[in-house]
């Protein structure tokens, strides 16, 4: 597909019409006739007047983005080439809705749509095309391919994405983007008292690695840090998954996968932020090397974590990857760690929606209120007291689970507020994305499988720091 911005009515085989609270002129009776009434993701194509009429009830960017969503997928089922809109405002959103409604995942199907491999031409009429103007069309087309790159990242098996081949697209992306970038072993996890993240990887048969990505403008404003969980796979080790919630588990890289997106796209938007991308990549096994229920690890920080549950790996391979990324960059202003964290964030918030928590109201309302405007839903879950008790432990400085069966997504990050150094804890957010970043179902704009979650997210915020 290829977008292009005309200032002229292209005659195309296809033209995109919005509609909005059923004020339907042309084609009225063709569309009565068609019971069309004008609802959000509706749409219906009109061969007479080469047209796709697509329902959009309020004119706001959500909303834009889905009914862009639904008319590129109208027009995707049938054999035509080339398609128009008029865009009044709101281009980012169309962009959006083109981009990452058009997304298909088709890597392991035998048989490919060779309808879909053609290149289909999409043109935006715009009143002006000045430097603005080509600059916001530029942005919002490089962050959707990220998004994109994400969604692929995390679709691919597990046995294709492992933590070496993450550690490959992270060199990939810092040679296309002129980042700086470190890949460090499981020796320098071990020279570095990094003992949480390395039981976590130790039965697998693939290495773990801690990637470690930065962009680093002259004269930079702010320094912010990305951190990312990037379980390419988890079986729940020892403490073993029911096999319905081990189908999927490729997706338990999301938070890593978010940030090498947000990483692959900062440079392009020229923004006076210093950013680092960190990911923790494992891969979290059984066998005889595995840790185990009982055992007692000691993190980077020096803290001891009794284990009662090695399902609960997630927030071990962040807790020394936060201590990294303290201990390595100096006068930090954010810190932010994204990980498909907890099934209980999804049962207290939905699949769609990003769970927000940290020390600091303000900012974690800031990064509500930038997740709706990119486009991503979140909602803050507050810490709290007695919650906090519930991860205390006997044995060691603290436990890797909750003694309760309740409020798992705020104890998970509760726990992961011992890894952050009190100079840092008003700075820190704990950003889980378990719900949207994998649903198995199309919803909007996104596909069945990987979301992108996290990375408009995050560059939302970026941009208006």
């Amino acid at each position: 597909m290829n977008l292009n911005l005309t200032t002229k009515k292209i005659d195309t085989d296809i033209e995109i019409i919005l509609v909005k609270n059923k004020k339907i002129k042309a084609d009225e009776k063709i569309l009565k006739s068609l019971n069309f009434k004008g609802k959000d993701e509706e749409a219906v194509l009109v061969l007479e007047s080469k047209r796709i009429y697509v329902g959009c009830e309020t004119y706001d960017a959500d909303n834009i983005r889905i009914a862009i969503a639904t008319a590129i997928k109208k027009f995707n089922s049938t054999n035509f080439k080339s398609l128009s809109i008029k865009a009044k405002d709101n281009l980012s959103a169309i962009i959006d809705g083109f981009e990452l409604g058009n997304y298909t995942f088709t890597k392991y199907k035998s048989e490919k749509d060779e309808d879909q491999k053609q290149d289909k031409n999409i043109y935006i009429e715009v009143e002006v095309i000045d430097k603005k103007v080509q600059k916001e069309f530029e942005n919002a087309v490089s962050i959707c391919e990220s998004v994109n790159m994400v969604r692929d990242f995390v679709n691919t098996t597990p046995e294709d994405f492992y933590p070496n081949t993450m550690a490959n697209e992270a060199i990939r992306i810092a040679k296309e983007n002129n980042l700086e970038c470190k890949i460090l072993d499981e020796d320098y996890l071990e020279e570095n008292g990094m003992g949480a993240m390395l039981a976590v990887g130790r039965a697998s048969r693939h290495k773990s690695k801690l990637i470690h990505l930065a962009y680093k403008p002259k004269k930079a404003k702010k320094k912010i840090v990305l951190v990312g969980k990037g379980l390419t796979y988890d079986s729940g080790g020892l403490s073993l998954k029911p096999s319905e919630f081990m189908v999927s588990m490729k997706s338990d890289k999301s938070g890593g996968c978010a940030v090498l997106g947000v990483m692959n796209t900062i440079s392009a938007l020229d923004l006076p932020i210093e950013v680092h991308g960190i990911v923790g990549a494992v891969e979290n096994m059984i066998g005889g090397d595995a840790y185990k229920p009982d055992d007692v690890l000691t993190a980077r920080n020096g803290k001891t974590i009794e284990v009662r549950n090695t399902d609960a790996e997630g927030r071990l391979v962040l807790a020394d990857c936060l201590c990294y990324a303290q201990d390595e960059i100096n006068d930090i202003d954010y810190i932010f760690d994204f990980a498909t964290l907890t099934g209980a964030c999804v049962v207290g918030v939905g699949h769609y929606t990003n769970g927000i928590m940290g020390n600091n109201h303000k900012l974690n309302y800031k990064v509500v209120h930038n997740a709706l405007k990119s486009g991503e839903l979140a909602t803050t879950l507050p810490f709290n007291r007695y919650l906090k008790k519930t991860i205390k432990s006997e044995i060691a400085d603290i436990c890797n689970v909750s003694n309760t069966r309740y409020g798992g997504a705020i104890t998970a990050g509760m726990f992961l507020d011992n890894f952050i150094k009190d100079e840092n804890k008003k700075k820190w957010v704990h950003i889980d994305i378990a719900g949207p970043a994998y649903v198995e179902s199309s919803w909007g704009y996104n596909p069945y499988g990987a979301s992108g979650a996290g990375v408009r997210l995050a560059i939302e915020f970026i941009k208006n720091i």
